[in-house]
C-alpha cells in the first residue's frame, strides 16, 4: 500500500524550495505519494525548476501562517492556510500523515483542533529520537507543554513507550524521568509526584529517575519531562553536536598531517553524520492526536525534509495511531481526563 503524505510546502526558513526539492527526494521511494500543500503559483514554480517534482500533486491553499503568530489564534483565523488543509486532508482520509516545518505551535494546534486528541490525553506531546550509547532514546515532551502536571508526564510515558515499540521496535521500553539525580529523593514537586505515579502505574516499566548524562548513556529507551527542560535539552544537544563537528573540522585543518590524518578517517566521520546532523532525523510525532503528525526543524533543507517525510510514513506504516491509542486503554488513563481546549502554550 503506497502511503500518501501531506507536505506543508510553505512552512519553514527555506520554503518553498527545500521543501518541494525534499518531497522530490522523498518521492523517488514509491511507497510514497506526496502532497504538496500550499500557494498554488508559488508551488508550481518551484515544481517546474525541479525536475522529479512533476509528480508531485498540489493541493492549494492561499494562507500561511507565520513564525511569529499566536498559533491557536492563528489557525483559528486563518482555515485555510497551509498547515489546516494538510491536517484536514489526514482528517478526511486523503493522506495517512503531514508533515510541517512550520510554527510548530501552529501545527500542534491543528493537530490538536481538525484531528482531535486520543481519549486519555490532556495535550499532546512532541517525541524526539536522539541517539545514545546503547541505541535511542525517545525525549518527550520535547517542546510541546511547557508547563505540566504529573498526569501528563504519565500520559508522555505511556505514548513514548508506544511509540518505541511501534516504531524503534524495543520490546519493553525503559521509561524514566529526567531529573538532577538519580536517587528518589532528588527533583521538584512534579518529578517526585509524576515519580510515585509512573512507579504505581502497572503498565510503564519505569526505571527511575535519569540524568542529563544518562540520557545519552540509554539508561533508559524513553525518558519523560515537561515541555520546556526538554525543548532545551534538545537544541542544547543540536548545539552541542554542530559545536563539536565544528572544532573537530577547524582541528584537522591545522597542519600537513592532521590532515592526512582528516582524509584517513573519512568513515568514521560518514558514521558520525547520522547521529550529530539534525536533518538525518526529519522530524519529530506529534503523540496523542488521531493521526500521524511529524514536526521538521524550521530551518529544514530537502534532506531534512525527505526524512521528514519518511518519517510520517515510517509511523503509518506502523500503525502508531492505533498503538498509543491501545496504550492509553491498556494503561486505564482513556476516559480518565477531559479534553482541554487548545492554547498558545508550546514552543511557536
Amino acid at each position: 500500500m503506497q502511503i500518501v503524505v501531506a507536505v506543508d510546502a510553505m512552512g519553514g526558513d527555506k520554503a518553498p524550495d527545500e521543501v518541494v526539492k525534499g518531497a522530490a527526494i522523498a518521492a523517488r521511494d514509491r511507497r510514497y505519494r506526496i502532497i504538496l500543500v500550499g500557494e498554488e503559483n508559488k508551488l508550481r514554480e518551484c515544481v517546474a525548476s525541479v525536475p522529479e517534482a512533476s509528480k508531485l500533486e498540489i493541493v492549494p491553499a492561499p494562507e500561511v501562517i507565520d513564525m511569529g503568530e499566536a498559533p491557536a489564534a492563528a489557525v483559528r483565523r486563518k482555515p485555510k492556510c497551509s498547515i489546516v488543509v494538510a491536517a484536514n486532508l489526514v482528517k478526511e482520509g486523503r493522506a495517512h500523515a503531514f508533515v510541517s516545518a512550520g510554527n510548530s505551535g501552529a501545527c500542534m494546534a491543528s493537530a490538536a483542533i481538525y484531528l482531535g486528541l486520543l481519549d486519555g490525553v490532556e495535550r499532546p506531546a512532541i517525541a524526539a529520537v536522539l541517539p545514545t550509547q546503547r541505541g535511542k532514546c525517545v525525549l518527550v515532551d520535547s517542546g510541546a507543554v511547557v508547563d505540566c502536571s504529573a498526569e501528563m508526564l504519565l500520559q508522555f510515558a505511556v505514548m513514548g513507550q508506544a511509540y518505541a515499540r511501534a516504531v524503534l521496535k524495543v520490546s519493553h521500553p525503559r521509561v524514566g524521568i529526567l531529573n538532577i539525580g538519580e536517587e528518589a529523593s532528588k527533583g521538584n514537586n512534579l518529578t517526585k509526584a509524576a515519580a510515585a505515579l509512573l512507579r504505581s502505574s502497572p503498565s510503564v516499566n519505569f526505571c527511575g529517575n535519569v540524568e542529563g548524562t544518562g540520557l545519552y548513556q540509554g539508561q533508559a529507551d524513553v525518558v519523560v519531562c515537561d515541555g520546556f527542560v526538554g525543548n532545551i535539552v534538545l537544541k542544547a544537544s543540536e548545539g552541542l553536536a554542530e559545536m563539536l563537528m565544528w572544532y573537530l573540522k577547524e582541528s584537522l585543518k591545522k597542519s600537513l598531517l592532521t590532515r592526512i590524518g582528516a582524509l584517513c578517517l573519512r568513515s568514521a566521520w560518514r558514521s558520525l553524520k547520522p547521529i550529530s546532523d539534525y536533518a538525518e532525523h526529519g522530524g519529530a510525532p506529534l503523540l496523542g492526536v488521531k493521526g500521524v503528525c511529524i514536526i521538521a526543524h524550521g530551518r529544514s533543507n530537502a534532506r531534512a525534509i525527505a526524512n521528514a517525510i519518511r518519517a510520517a510514513g515510517a509511523a503509518a506504516s506502523a500503525n502508531l495511531v492505533e498503538t498509543v491509542k491501545k496504550g492509553l486503554e491498556e494503561s486505564g488513563l482513556a476516559g480518565s481526563y477531559q479534553v482541554a481546549p487548545a492554547s498558545d502554550a508550546g514552543e511557536g
